[in-house]
């Protein structure tokens, strides 16, 4: 019974030690030296690194790519999806950029919010979904369509789009000021 009770501290001595030797290894490298006697101070100021004409050392850049990279966090990872991120994307598909100004004006996100009298003609001044805001005259072309008409309660454009089968569609959509009841503005 004592030759196993040996034996079993013996083997619990060894496993102790590779596990107490490298931390303790770790440590001892870790602490700084024990600081040695100071000199005395002089007078003389010694000659910088740029007075003697060394080249100063240069502090290295990250890499602004490399840390895009690095803030960046995959979707996916080790074949496990985040759990955390959902599963349906918020986000609404976009498609080819629109022109910039009233060529990239689409006529069903447009909201129409006055009309103006002008010694030119009608103006309506339009919003589109950014809160930006347009004024536009009639016959100005927009993305889908033109400015057919503009009257003192709103404006009517003729939208161009395709059906199902591709073939070119027309129609007039009228957008009113104050829209009555079951009227989408």
């Amino acid at each position: 019974m004592t030759l196993v009770k040996t034996t079993a501290n013996l083997i619990a001595v060894l496993a102790m030690s590779c596990f107490l030797v490298p931390a303790t290894w770790g440590q001892t490298a870790a602490q700084p030296p024990a600081p040695a006697q100071a000199p005395k101070a002089s007078h003389k100021k010694k000659p910088t690194a740029a007075a003697q004409g060394a080249k100063p050392k240069q502090t290295a850049k990250p890499d602004a790519k490399a840390q895009e990279k690095a803030d960046a966090k995959p979707d996916v990872v080790a074949g496990k999806r985040d759990p955390f991120v959902p599963l349906v994307n918020d986000k609404k598909p976009s498609g080819p950029p629109l022109p910039p100004g009233k060529a990239g004006l689409v006529i069903a996100t447009v909201r129409v919010d006055g009309t103006v009298k002008a010694a030119s003609g009608m103006l309506a001044v339009v919003t589109n979904p950014d809160q930006r805001t347009y004024f536009i005259r009639e016959g100005d072309r927009l993305y889908d369509g033109d400015v057919e008409k503009i009257g003192l309660d709103g404006v009517t454009f003729k939208e161009n789009s395709k059906d199902a089968f591709g073939k070119p569609v027309e129609r007039l959509v009228t957008k009113r000021i104050y829209p009555s009841a079951g009227e989408q503005q």
